[in-house]
Parts: C-alpha cells; structure tokens; sequence
C-alpha cells in the first residue's frame, strides 16, 4: 500500500492488471453460475417430488462448478491452455476464435475483462489505492456481473447479492464513507421502496413488474452508499431503463410484452451514483435555488 501512495501510477497499473484477472473469472462465473442453479433448482426438485424421480430417464448431471471441468470450448471440447486465457490479449492473438476448431469467441469475453479492469483502475483513481478504493472496487466488480447474468438469464443471485449486502454493512462499520446508521436505513429503505413498487403494481395489474432479486440489489446499493444515493439511483435507472427500452422497442429489437431485466438499470445508477452523486445533487440545488 504504501509503495502505491508513493508511486501511484504503479497503483492504478497494478489495480487494472488485477482487475483484468479478475474480469477473467468474472466470465466463468457469468457462464457457470446460472447452470449450477439449474442443476441444483433440478436436484431439489427430483427429490421432493418422488413422481419426477420415477420419470425422470435422464442421467444425473456430472460434478459441475466454477472449478470443475476446466475451462474448454464449447464447441469442440478443447481445452483452453494457459496461454489461451491470458485476459484480452489471448483473445487478440487468437483472432476470437478457438485455436483447435475456428469456432468464434464470444465478444462479450473480451468486454468483461476490460470492464472490470476499467472499473478497478477508476475505483482507485477517485478513491485511492487503499482499502476504501479496493472495496467499492469489489462492489463494481460484483455490479458487472450481476448485471451480465441479469441480462442473458433474468436472474440476480442470491449468492452474489446476499454476501455483498452483508459486506457492505460490515465494511460500513470502519471503512466506507457511509456511516453504519446510513447504511443500514439504505439497505432497508432500498429493499421496501421497490418491494412497495411490486405489490402495489401486482395489486393494480394483476401481474408481476420485477423480481425479488432486484429489491436487494437495490438494498445492496443503499448499504454500499448511503439512503442518501438512493433517490438519484432510483431516478437515473428508471430514466435509463425507459431509454432504453423505448429505443429497443422503436427499432423493433424488442417485444414490447416481453419482460426485460431491471437490475442492469440500476447497476449502472450505483455506478453512476458512486462516482457522481455528490456534483450531480449540488447541481441539482444549485439550479433550484
């Protein structure tokens, strides 16, 4: 720590190589995550309802993790060699495609290792590399892969979510810049406001407007920031949400009856807020007063 307070630009490479490194695993949890809840949503199923059991001709499922098989293409099986993982530079001298089958690579590869390495390079650029710095880096880290999932899947999990609910509340204790009152009040005022916004949209359609994972992504944002961030995040990820969705829906990219996913919008509200809040809610008054 004290060579990066010294040498800060060797802190900001460090925080983007890292952080590189860590968009790597970021796509093997964005791709394996969501199957290792369907295999185990199936398990549980098989073995509460004894009459799936007896129907069921499908053979169990081989042992499957974030570390088990190592990581292969999907396509022909082979296995990716070391020097075939090394974050977007492997994908540069492959051309995106994999080395044994000339399949193409997901784009979507390169981008979250670049992502992340950006969100931890502009995590210690506005906070320092210390340990206020490195922990809403996490928190960005943990942001682009809920919003990843979320996008492909309709799903924020609970093994993402949760932990770094609690996480943020414990760090706000000694370490953020939020006190433990603020956090706590965030984290309950973001979980009920949007749960309110469920139940009362249910009760007036009849129909469901969003998932319980985006009430404690949102709880995960108030305990990170503060309640005092959540009406900016609230404002900005539904202005962003209707932008977006309008134009999808304009260019006929998008169904207008089909569901789309919420916790993208507000992600990047808590990104924004992290950054902005501050400058954009003394504009704000400025420009009212």
């Amino acid at each position: 720590m004290e060579v990066f307070q010294v040498y800060p630009v060797l802190g900001y490479v460090f925080a983007t190589l890292l952080g590189l490194v860590f968009g790597s695993f970021a796509n093997v949890v964005i791709a394996r995550l969501p199957r290792m809840l369907e295999l185990q949503w199936r398990k549980e199923c098989a073995e509460s309802f004894s009459e799936l059991k007896e129907h069921n001709e499908e053979e169990p499922p081989p042992r499957f993790n974030l570390a088990y098989p190592a990581s292969h293409c999907p396509s022909c099986g082979h296995r990716i060699r070391w020097y075939e993982n090394i974050p977007l530079l492997s994908y540069l001298f492959l051309r995106g495609k994999c080395s044994a089958c000339k399949t193409k690579i997901s784009i979507q590869y390169p981008i979250v290792e670049a992502l992340s390495g950006l969100l931890a390079l502009a995590a210690v650029l506005h906070f320092g590399f210390n340990y206020v710095g490195l922990a809403y880096a996490v928190l960005l880290y943990c942001l682009l892969i809920l919003t990843m999932i979320d996008r492909q899947t309709m799903l924020l999990p609970d093994q993402i979510t949760l932990p770094l609910l609690w996480l943020g509340l414990l760090l706000s204790i000694s370490i953020l810049p939020v006190s433990p009152v603020d956090a706590l009040i965030g984290a309950a005022a973001g979980y009920l406001f949007l749960w309110s916004v469920f139940w009362a949209f249910k009760l007036i359609t009849g129909k469901e407007g969003m998932g319980y994972g985006d009430f404690k992504l949102l709880a995960v944002i108030g305990a990170w920031l503060g309640w005092q961030a959540l009406p900016l995040v609230i404002l900005l990820s539904s202005l962003v949400g209707a932008v977006y969705g309008i134009g999808l829906i304009v260019l006929r990219l998008h169904e207008q009856s089909k569901p789309m996913p919420f916790g993208p919008f507000l992600a990047i509200a808590g990104g924004i807020a992290l950054f902005y809040a501050q400058p954009i809610y003394q504009w704000y008054w400025s420009w009212v007063i």
